[in-house]
């Protein structure tokens, strides 16, 4: 069956999709025309997947369907905004029904669950990529930013640390994994979870955050840098799963953990003032954030210590670099 694009569009996307009240004006027309509430701010986020650099020929469509949404939301969960509308951009190879039913299935699950709806976008044929650009509100002037952690601050990260990237590992067959470790963290490779919920209830609370991506180290840099201070990290209190733990030695675990992109878990800073309502914020969730360490007035330092001690981190993990390699651990 040969499909035109607009063929394309209205089989797979127009009608299968989160609706919301706010979109006059949804797929159809040169453009969307939606509603933004007064008193709002809108956060407009981007994110691109390509074939062969974030993703390989085995990975099943309905993750990349999932992942491309989730990167997306995990970048406006750090800013405190609730998810609101998406368009996407998608360049294919030629017309494969069973790679768009997954597609779209995994599209469609995750923007079901978090309540945002596709309004446009494009689609075209060349090499397989996937762009989202995502759009959430937040009350005015309550964004979460990177620049405003201050020395004192107490340090947060969400999840277990390195899972994805010791997926990553595995599928690439540089590790060595147990069946049961590999199905949990390939699921944590193929289907993050962005902490939308937690990112919202950070409003007025955190002092900074930003969603980890291109792994802790290298994420937490931009938060030092943007707010002129440094951080120290213990190194104990890291969350680790089983899977590193069981599978990798202790020095092993820690680099995965600080290094390896694609966990898309948040890390923010929390003022000693704020810490007691922090702390009745999260005390009934089923995954707390844990304390990691402090923020310290010396710019852009950073100190790693285990057990009391420093600890130094080999120099080849630095975390993630665009444009250093193919098939990297993060978009």
């Amino acid at each position: 069956m040969a499909f035109a694009e607009f063929d394309l569009i209205d089989t797979y996307f127009s009608q299968r999709m989160e609706q919301r009240d706010d979109v006059e004006l949804g797929i159809g027309d040169d453009g969307a025309v939606v509603t933004v509430d007064a008193g709002n701010q809108l956060v407009v986020v981007t994110d691109t997947m390509v074939a062969g650099v974030h993703f390989d020929q085995d990975t099943p469509a309905r993750a990349i369907g999932h992942k491309v949404v989730a990167v997306n939301l995990s970048d406006l969960a750090a800013m405190g905004a609730e998810p609101t509308w998406i368009s996407l951009a998608l360049t294919l190879p030629s017309i494969d029904q069973d790679w768009l039913q997954g597609f779209t299935h995994g599209l469609r699950e995750i923007c079901e669950y978090y309540g945002c709806q596709l309004i446009g976008g494009d689609t075209t044929q060349g090499p397989l990529a996937v762009t989202v650009t995502a759009h959430g509100v937040l009350p005015h002037g309550s964004a979460i930013k990177r620049t405003g952690a201050k020395p004192g601050d107490w340090l947060y990260v969400t999840g277990t640390l390195g899972d994805a990237g010791l997926a990553l590992a595995a599928r690439q067959h540089r590790q060595q994994v147990s069946d049961a470790h590999y199905r949990r963290i390939t699921e944590r490779l193929y289907f993050p979870s962005p902490r939308v919920a937690l990112g919202q209830s950070l409003r007025g609370v955190a002092s900074s955050a930003i969603d980890v991506s291109d792994g802790l180290l290298a994420d937490l840099k931009h938060i030092l840098k943007g707010s002129r201070v440094g951080a120290k990290i213990s190194l104990d209190e890291l969350p680790l799963s089983l899977a590193l733990t069981e599978t990798l030695t202790q020095d092993q675990a820690l680099a995965y953990a600080l290094t390896s992109g694609d966990d898309y878990e948040l890390c923010f800073t929390v003022p000693e003032s704020q810490r007691g309502v922090f702390d009745t914020l999260v005390a009934h969730t089923a995954s707390k954030p844990v304390c990691i360490g402090r923020i310290t007035n010396e710019a852009e330092a950073l100190q790693l210590t285990l057990q009391g001690e420093p600890w130094q981190l080999p120099e080849t993990n630095t975390g993630y670099e665009h444009f250093a390699s193919p098939l990297e651990p993060s978009v």
